[in-house]
């Protein structure tokens, strides 16, 4: 009995003590879910949901080098720069590197869809150095393209923008195709603040309308000088075949207008043409008959390209333009994508310059001018 008595004592002791250190347990919470970075599909590829919001994020960019050869101005390639022991001159390349950040953003609100866009470069390079005496030993060749520019930075709801934008002078109606230099002769002015609203029918029909103040706010010979801004406005019809499209513009500076029409075709599947006509009234009292739009010589230019893709990798660009004051230029490279997102583009541009001086907007340094580029670009 007293063995049987040791026994169950101890069991009823050993369940006291149990139920003691159970009463005393911590409870540990379950984890919560993480929340994952969830994919936006509502705007295209490549957004994403910023996390416990409604807005949708895309960042990107590129990262690009450029090598320049040829005759100044044109091409980036430079003549002329003194030896540095001081027995001459010698050609020598333009190099840039460009890293490029980008980021768009995307919401539905009950007045429309909120976007905005910005672009920052950061840009490094070579150039001439701010002396002078340009003559052996003084002048100088150093890297001092050293910068950082906002370049574009939108706000847009609905169809109203407001921000750092291009023209809609180029922006509206097209870029001059796919050539690097596709200002050998200048087809209008780019940087700008603006106050725009596009109108978009549904049917292929869209229509812009917008007020600008030129590339700075206050200051610069581009900028407005009063509180009356330059004015644009354009109608667009697209369709299957290709797309028809004009603008006019009032630069306020000059009190001048200009206006551009525009053709662009799709022949065959893998082939796009384009022909481009400018005309605008000029001045030649002020800034050489020149404004903030019609920045090409005499009344009128014509600038007209294409692209030919080759294969899913290769692509043929070329571009010819022309105005009235017989500046001609002419461009044509081939893009070929290495791998995806990187591109490698080489390229052959003329120019010949008109016999008026005072409309050589590409600082070319003789009559005739030939060079190249050669660009490795990564896009992301």
């Amino acid at each position: 009995m007293n063995i049987k008595s040791l026994l169950l004592g101890s069991a009823a002791a050993l369940i006291a003590v149990s139920g003691a250190r159970a009463a005393d347990a911590v409870t540990v919470a379950e984890p919560e879910p993480a929340e994952y970075v969830k994919i936006c599909d509502v705007y295209g590829s490549g957004y994403f949901y910023i996390p416990g919001t409604e807005t949708c994020l895309r960042i990107g960019g590129y990262v690009r080098y450029n090598i320049g050869v040829g005759d100044a101005g044109s091409f980036d390639g430079v003549e002329n720069v003194p030896d540095r022991q001081g027995d001459g001159t010698n050609d020598t390349y333009a190099k840039y590197a460009r890293f490029t950040l980008r980021t768009w953003t995307g919401q539905e609100t009950e007045l429309g869809t909120l976007k905005t866009f910005t672009e920052t470069r950061f840009t490094w390079g070579n150039n001439s150095g701010d002396y002078s005496d340009q003559t052996p030993p003084n002048g100088r060749w150093i890297n001092r393209d050293r910068g950082v520019t906002l370049n574009y930075a939108w706000i847009q709801l609905g169809g109203l923008r407001v921000g750092r934008d291009d023209s809609a002078f180029d922006s509206f109606i097209g870029y001059a195709g796919n050539v690097l230099n596709d200002t050998l002769v200048p087809y209008g002015g780019f940087d700008t603040n603006v106050v725009q609203y596009y109108f978009d029918a549904g049917n292929g029909f869209s229509a812009v309308a917008s007020l600008e103040t030129g590339s700075e706010d206050g200051s610069g010979d581009t900028s407005i000088d009063s509180y009356v801004p330059n004015v644009v406005g354009g109608v667009k019809w697209t369709q299957g075949w290709g797309a028809i499209s004009g603008v006019a513009a009032y630069d306020s500076n000059y009190e001048e207008w200009a206006g551009k029409v525009r053709l662009d075709l799709t022949p065959i599947e893998n082939l796009a043409l384009f022909v481009m006509v400018g005309y605008g009234s000029e001045n030649e009292d002020f800034n050489a008959g020149r404004n903030f739009f019609k920045e090409w010589g005499g009344n009128w230019a014509v600038w007209g390209g294409g692209t030919y893709t080759i294969n899913e990798k290769t692509r043929f660009n070329a571009q010819a333009s022309y105005d009235e004051e017989k500046n001609l230029g002419l461009a044509a490279n081939i893009q070929y994508d290495l791998v995806p997102g990187l591109t490698v583009t080489a390229e052959v541009d003329y120019v010949n310059v008109g016999s008026d001086d005072r409309f050589n907007w590409t600082g070319a340094s003789k009559d005739s001018n030939i060079g190249g580029l050669l660009r490795f670009q990564r896009s992301f």
